[in-house]
């Protein structure tokens, strides 16, 4: 098992956009939930609070997955690795569980970043290195550039969007996916048939996605401020899908349903 699997138990706290006394009380009820991954980013600005509340928890260091993305402005041997030293000491650690490039860099050559990340896991500024966004290609390239195990390639992954392309990739590089926007922003809650499939196994549309993803081998990565949410999102371990179940929902996908967009993030590629 990739041992991200077992260091986030297939379930990740995502921060963005959190800040402030919200965040770190989503982090708190996140935690009494049972999450024990949480990720950041420098882009989201808010490494100092998620350490301080990771921090005030009390929880053990070693019971917990910390992970951060470095910004693309920071692709360059000057900036690289200080901005990593910044990212630990905003987060109050000395060394990150996950460490991942935030997006490809714009116009798509991927080895002179790649290169730069697999310096910060070689300096023991990571115990695991990935990257976030990547296409297919991108993928395969990556396993051939550097020769440090990448951990996950995060990206957007829902039932609205087809991702067979990516999961292909995954399964032929041994780069597992990590999911981000697993509600596709609420999105999914317009969607009658999750709610039929839900009221079927006494659970929410939310936990119907969320275990959707994981039986596609995939780690959620979910965010709330609702303790409610949080704590229901975190319970999805006790049902398995039924395979008729899983094919009704894959059907969602011609719905073709991005959340994160070129318009919205200048560093997207084109994705497959």
């Amino acid at each position: 098992m990739n041992i991200l699997y077992q260091k986030t138990h297939q379930r990740v706290f995502g921060t963005f956009p959190l800040q402030g006394d919200v965040l770190q009380a989503a982090i708190a009820s996140a935690l009494e939930a049972g999450y024990r991954a949480f990720d950041s980013a420098q882009m989201y600005g808010n490494e100092p609070e998620t350490g301080s509340a990771l921090k005030q928890s009390g929880i053990s260091r070693d019971a917990l997955c910390i992970i951060t993305k470095v910004h693309p402005d920071n692709y360059t041997a000057e900036k690289f690795l200080p901005s990593v030293e910044q990212s630990l000491q905003d987060l109050q650690i000395e060394k990150l569980d996950v460490l991942l490039l935030h997006w490809p860099p714009i116009g798509g050559a991927i080895e002179a970043s790649l290169k730069l990340l697999e310096r910060a896991y070689r300096d023991g500024l990571a115990t695991h290195i990935g990257v976030s966004n990547f296409t297919s290609q991108m993928m395969r390239e990556a396993a051939e550039i550097i020769d440090a195990p990448l951990c996950c390639n995060q990206v957007e992954f829902h039932p609205l969007l087809d991702q067979r392309t990516l999961l292909a990739a995954a399964a032929e590089t041994g780069i597992p996916l990590m999911a981000y926007s697993s509600i596709a922003r609420g999105e999914i809650f317009k969607y009658p048939l999750l709610d039929e499939i839900a009221a079927g196994y006494g659970k929410t549309s939310a936990q119907i996605v969320q275990r959707w993803i994981l039986q596609k081998g995939v780690i959620a990565n979910t965010m709330s401020t609702n303790p409610a949410n949080i704590q229901s999102n975190f319970q999805v371990m006790d049902f398995t899908l039924s395979t008729p179940d899983m094919a009704r929902i894959d059907s969602l996908m011609h719905a073709d349903y991005r959340v994160v967009t070129i318009d919205k993030a200048p560093w997207a590629p084109d994705w497959d």
